[in-house]
């Protein structure tokens, strides 16, 4: 039997995917949580099979909850399951640790393939994702400005494009406010913007953010 644990903020969510899952005889969900601090708190004490992870958790995001997880259960499948197009997250879940990248848009086989595939150690790629990966590798597409961008910075424009204020990125980041204006200098820098007004709008044209 595959235990689940589920992390999103949302409760319908959970519950879909309570009724989803329980449809698969081998697959049990044994526990969820609703912030990135009770996610870690529950994983702390005791390891799941595989943790289905959304991006967006009320507190610290879903990378940092990944790379603390990574921290001490380095060995524990982390499934992303989001809202947010793989093309502009995946990779970069992928080289902080998580096991595989499903969009929530997916039908509920694909979920069921997922768990399957990151439990028995594998990395879950979409047929998508694997032919952009492809496409790249040929040189037949290139990386987007964004795609440079390190963690931290990719965090703020994202939140900005969310419509959160300066102090509120430092709250839910555990950063100074001078920090953040820091990262945002250097966002506007890298994609060459001019206005903090415009990082929004490159993030929703970008379709990082709906």
């Amino acid at each position: 039997m595959i235990e689940i644990f589920i992390a999103d903020d949302h409760a319908l969510v959970r519950r879909g995917l309570r009724e989803i899952l329980a449809e698969t005889p081998d697959i049990l969900v044994t526990g969820e949580a609703g912030t990135s601090d009770e996610t870690i708190a529950q994983i702390r004490q005791r390891p799941w099979d595989v943790l289905i992870l959304d991006l967006s958790l009320p507190g610290r995001s879903g990378l940092d909850v990944l790379k603390e997880v990574r921290q001490f259960r380095p060995r524990m499948p982390v499934l992303i399951l989001s809202m947010h197009a793989e093309e502009h997250f995946a990779l970069r879940l992928l080289r902080a640790g998580a096991n595989g990248y499903l969009n929530k848009e997916s039908a509920p086989t694909e979920l069921v393939r997922a768990i399957h595939t990151v439990h028995r150690g594998d990395t879950y790629l979409s047929p998508s994702l694997l032919q952009r990966l492809r496409d790249q590798a040929a040189g037949q597409t290139t990386a987007a400005s964004h795609e440079t961008l390190s963690d931290r910075e990719f965090e703020v424009l994202c939140r900005t494009a969310a419509g959160e204020t300066v102090a509120d990125m430092a709250r839910h980041m555990g950063v100074r406010p001078k920090t953040v204006l820091t990262y945002r200098t250097r966002l506007l820098r890298k994609l060459r913007l001019a206005r903090p007004q415009d990082l929004a709008a490159y993030a929703r044209q970008a379709k990082l953010w709906p």
